[in-house]
């Protein structure tokens, strides 16, 4: 069996805004592979307060171009991330206290690389998919937050 050349260009394995409920397990089973020593997972978890206020829940709305634009930002992650094997989701819809809105993956030869390379995902995704999210709290009041 051939051994990729780790100076190659890291790799998407997947890349896409869901409506479907998004778990690290598969982020983490898709991304190992048996020239990975190294696996980091995140997840971004819907939580229960912001500013100090009760948040009830989220929705969340992508522009019609963020699929596109998620594929195209994880590909520049994995130009500066060689070796290593990327997957990011990220969650539209209606999410409740508990739910993962953003779930990334990279693994590497190396746990440094790895780990560099999770959190450039995750900066890069959150920073730049036009992904939008509207908070309920428990006092009525609405907000708008904008992902990108």
């Amino acid at each position: 069996m051939a051994t990729k050349d780790p100076a190659a260009p890291g790799e998407v394995v997947y890349a896409a805004v869901s409506e479907t409920a998004l778990d690290v397990n598969t982020a983490w089973d898709e991304v190992e592979s048996e020239r990975t020593g190294a696996v980091v997972t995140f997840g971004g978890i819907v939580r229960n307060h912001d500013g100090g206020k009760e948040v009830v829940k989220l929705v969340y709305s992508a522009h019609p171009s963020a699929n596109g634009r998620m594929l195209e930002l994880v590909a520049e992650v994995a130009s500066r991330h060689p070796g290593t094997r990327l997957w990011a989701a990220h969650r539209v819809g209606e999410l409740q206290i508990g739910d993962a809105a953003l779930v990334a993956a990279a693994a590497a030869a190396h746990r440094g690389e790895a780990f560099e390379a999770c959190r450039d995902l995750v900066e890069t995704v959150k920073a730049n998919v036009p992904v939008w999210k509207e908070q309920f709290f428990a006092d009525g009041h609405v907000e708008w937050v904008g992902s990108a």
